[in-house]
């Protein structure tokens, strides 16, 4: 995994998610996607088995979050977002480290996810951590849009 600045964590305080974050998350959701998950989708990934969820805060207030699911050796990344003005301040890449280790540090053998094909910037942040873009799924987003999926050996 490559390093990142530490700066931008300052105060950061990472911990699992808890159903006292669901209101917190969602309002993060539909502000950084055009096609938000429901509030409910979340509840429930909260009470999954095989799920490794967390919140990143900054004074108490809720800045990011990670949201995914493990079977057996594979893992997927659901969701991930950070608040906007928290942005490149190595938030998101502490949310997946602390995931990947989880990973690593379960016998999983790769960690999958979708990102938009029109958002290079997210298809280059996860080239930095090793994820290699592998082949699009066609009109995987409500709006039409294919997705990248992108996979990384752990």
């Amino acid at each position: 995994m490559s390093a990142r600045p530490r700066s931008g964590l300052d105060g950061i305080v990472i911990s699992a998610a808890t159903a006292h974050d669901l209101d917190a998350i969602h309002a993060l959701e539909t502000a950084a996607f055009p096609a938000p998950w429901r509030r409910e989708f979340f509840e429930s990934e909260l009470r999954g088995s095989g799920r490794f969820t967390l919140t990143a805060k900054r004074r108490g207030m809720l800045v990011g979050y990670l949201f995914s699911m493990w079977y057996f050796d594979e893992m997927h990344v659901n969701k991930i977002a950070v608040e906007e003005h928290e942005r490149r301040q190595g938030i998101a890449h502490e949310l997946m480290n602390r995931c990947l280790a989880f990973a690593r540090d379960h016998g999983i053998k790769s960690v999958a996810l979708e990102v938009r094909k029109s958002n290079a910037g997210a298809q280059e942040f996860y080239r930095t951590l090793d994820f290699e873009a592998l082949y699009l799924r066609p009109r995987y987003y409500p709006d039409g849009e294919s997705a990248v999926v992108m996979i990384r050996k752990v």
